[in-house]
């Protein structure tokens, strides 16, 4: 690799790694919790691989992947970073992700971008170790097949144990078959110090039988202690065992158990074709590079199973794919095949502008090539359907905040294309003569509302553009203009993503928004019959105004909406002003009549009238009927009716009481449950949505990050009368979700 700045990132000779073929590339994502050091593990892979001549640290701002100015100020990542780096001739794409659950969207583009995944989990003692998420995402790479490792981290706490997290790694992530999911390498310790604290200073490698010792700053090979050799012994035939039961060769367990000493060649060509299949699991441990080192302790041996054991896209089955004129199209990894790539990440850069990641599934992507942007399905979040023909703008590989050019990207590559105006996260780019759609990765529904307002009339100008663009480079978001109570509302994941995005439109667009109480839209219904007059009369010279409309109200089952009936006799309202009489009326039940939420659920009878020659009119018999409505309703007890959400909540069988207990505090009706899937059940309630504002944020708390839920409105139900009566005694009319 070419020379580095002193801040870790590529200099003036640094080169983007180079692949023509898919055969040189692996794809991989990091997946883990916050705090388990995957940004960390980037730049220690980033340093042995002399892509940097120094790491960098996530608390000083200064690691490659985090360069947003949002993630270094939090100290943590809120978004997908690539870094690519070679070793031994081959080019790795790695893809940090976000380990907060604000940020599933980005994981889940990092998974659709990869083709092996590296799990990182915390060893130290106060870390979540392998928290129920972690888990969730290691059961979906299951369901698909993606091949999975785990490396072990923070290694350097004094109360770390790899020895334990390795066990609770097999324990938690290899269900049924605990001996696919075991260590290759054993820490070995130095010297303890004064505090008890023996350092890790080297790896023991249970096939090799090698001792790989970092102590001064770069791997050397050792021959291992007499003391350890019982314990290599124990572990390395467990080791043995685990490969040999997903090896393609029969007979190897028979060889084995019989006593014969089995090739270290073969055990590691059966040990990464298991790994390439997502068979079996290899465990690994790594640390970060001390001061002054030039390579991360584990970081050589990680990059070893990664380019000798990942798949190579070849290896990986292209998404399906649809031809725009119907049919599916079957494609393979192939450079000289069809175009087909997908859009997994959309950002803005101040300098160059719109940027996007892209991962080339097939065929061969060039600058200035025309291709055919194609997005559709996601018009229900704000993302209208598209396809058009787009030039290409110039193709570069990321490394943190730096784009380096390259000529061309292949099949199974990654890489970053500028200036497609239209092309939004999921899109799909092909030919313009041959036009394809990928079908879209699974997205998790955005269910926190932020409601929120332009700051300034000046912000109000560009808020519809800030909006538009924050909404194209993140599909787990969603925007809704709600009709009913005029608030402009950003669907969220969680409170740290809607200030992500808050702060971004701030930061980034340079919109000043205030986040508002977000108001559910209550409506309001007569609670029993009445009757009343609407008289509008006036003469102030010439032309007056006179129109008289005696009108009767009874409530309607729920869901009827608003009825007019005409009763009238002997032409007492002349049949021009009948209708102007209906408008009134509508107009009236759309504005409110108590609290100023829509009236719905009435028959209101036209029963009586007078009119004048002269000064009846329109627009008086308009303002007669909308004021007989709101005699009548004077008159009368006028109920509010809240919105209900048929609510689902899937969790783990040992939240299920609390979550019941929960929902029933809500006001909710639990309806009932059922199985769905090993060691999860589906809670199906009835919900007000007053009460279910935050209920992503608390579900969370609740379910530590193993519960999720799907809301869809059901209908409007009356409001308690002591909660109605408190609402009317608030100021206003903002009705703020619990």
């Amino acid at each position: 690799m070419g020379a580095a700045d002193r801040n870790g990132q590529p200099g003036a000779a640094g080169r983007a790694p180079a692949a023509d073929r898919p055969e040189k590339v692996r794809n991989v994502v990091l997946v883990g919790h916050t705090g388990a050091g995957k940004t960390t593990l980037v730049e220690a892979l980033a340093l042995t691989t002399g892509a940097v001549n120094r790491a960098g640290r996530v608390e000083d701002g200064g690691s490659v992947s985090d360069h947003d100015e949002i993630e270094q100020r939090q100290q943590r990542s809120v978004q997908l970073s690539l870094v690519p780096v070679e070793w031994d001739g081959i080019k790795v794409n790695v893809l940090d992700t976000p380990g907060y659950a604000d940020f599933v969207g980005e994981l889940r583009a990092g998974l659709r971008a990869a083709d092996a995944a590296l799990f990182v989990v915390s060893a130290a003692q106060d870390g979540e170790g392998v928290g129920g998420a972690t888990r969730m995402v290691w059961e979906e790479c299951a369901a698909v097949g993606m091949p999975r490792a785990v490396v072990v981290t923070h290694l350097e706490s004094a109360r770390a144990g790899f020895e334990e997290t390795a066990a609770q790694v097999a324990r938690e992530l290899g269900g049924d078959d605990p001996d696919a999911v075991l260590p290759l390498y054993l820490p070995v310790h130095g010297e303890a110090g004064p505090d008890g604290h023996a350092p890790v200073t080297g790896l023991a490698g249970l096939l090799t039988r090698r001792v790989y010792d970092y102590s001064s700053g770069e791997r050397a090979e050792q021959e291992p202690p007499e003391d350890l050799l019982p314990l290599l012994a124990e572990s390395r035939d467990r080791l043995i065992e685990g490969i040999i039961a997903e090896s393609e060769d029969e007979t190897l367990m028979d060889r084995y158990l019989g006593g014969e000493d089995i090739d270290v060649g073969t055990l590691i060509a059966d040990l990464e074709r298991a790994v390439a299949r997502g068979t079996f699991h290899p465990v690994l441990a790594a640390a970060p590079a001390a001061e002054g080192a030039r390579q991360g302790l584990g970081t050589v041996e990680l990059l070893e199973l990664v380019t000798g054991g990942f798949p190579t896209p070849l290896e990986r089955a292209v998404p399906p794919v649809a031809a725009l004129d119907g049919g599916r199209a079957t494609l393979a990894c192939d450079p000289e095949g069809p175009l087909a790539a997908e859009v997994v990440k959309t950002s803005s850069d101040p300098y160059v502008g719109r940027l996007s990641l892209v991962r080339v599934f097939s065929g061969t992507l060039r600058p200035d090539d025309t291709v055919h942007v194609s997005g559709h399905g996601m018009a229900g979040r704000g993302h209208e359907d598209h396809d058009v023909d787009e030039r290409v703008g110039a193709l570069t590989s990321p490394f943190g905040k730096h784009l380096r050019p390259v000529p061309s990207a292949a099949a199974g590559d990654l890489v970053c294309v500028a200036k497609l105006a239209r092309a939004e996260t999921g899109d799909t780019l092909s030919a313009k003569d041959r036009p394809l759609l990928m079908e879209p990765w699974q997205m998790p529904d955005p269910l926190l509302p932020v409601a929120i307002e332009a700051h300034s009339k000046a912000d109000e100008d560009k808020l519809s553009q800030g909006l538009s663009r924050l909404v194209a480079e993140d599909p787990t978001m969603r925007l809704e203009h709600n009709r009913a109570t005029g608030q402009v509302v950003l669907w969220c994941l969680g409170e740290a993503h809607a200030d992500v995005a808050l702060e971004r439109l701030r930061g980034r667009y340079g919109v000043q928004v205030d986040a508002v109480p977000y108001r559910v839209p209550l409506r309001e219904t007569f609670g029993r019959p009445a009757a009343a007059r609407g008289r509008h009369v006036k003469q102030s010279g010439g032309h007056g105004q006179f129109a008289i409309c005696e009108i009767e109200v009874e409530p309607l089952p729920a869901g009827s909406g608003i009825e007019f009936v005409d009763k009238v006799v002997g032409g007492a309202v002349p049949r021009q002003f009948v209708t102007s009489v209906e408008k009134g009326v509508r107009a009236q039940a759309a504005r409110g009549v108590a609290m100023g939420f829509p009236v719905v659920d009435i028959r209101v009878t036209l029963a009586d009238g007078k009119a004048h020659s002269v000064d009846s009119s329109d627009a008086a018999f308009q303002t007669a009927g909308a004021l007989a409505l709101r005699e009548a309703a004077a008159e009368c007890r006028i109920d509010l009716l809240e919105p209900v959400s048929e609510v689902g909540v899937l969790v783990p069988d040992a939240y299920v009481g609390p979550v019941m207990g929960d929902l029933s505090a809500r006001r909710g009706r639990v309806l009932g449950t059922e199985p769905a899937g090993p060691g999860r059940t589906l809670v199906r309630a009835d919900v007000p949505e007053i009460e279910i504002g935050r209920y992503a944020v608390d579900l969370r708390s609740l379910s530590h990050g193993t519960g999720r839920f799907s809301r869809h409105y059901a209908r409007h139900e009356p409001m308690p009368a002591a909660l109605a009566a408190k609402l009317r005694e608030q100021e206003g009319t903002s009705v703020p979700a619990g």
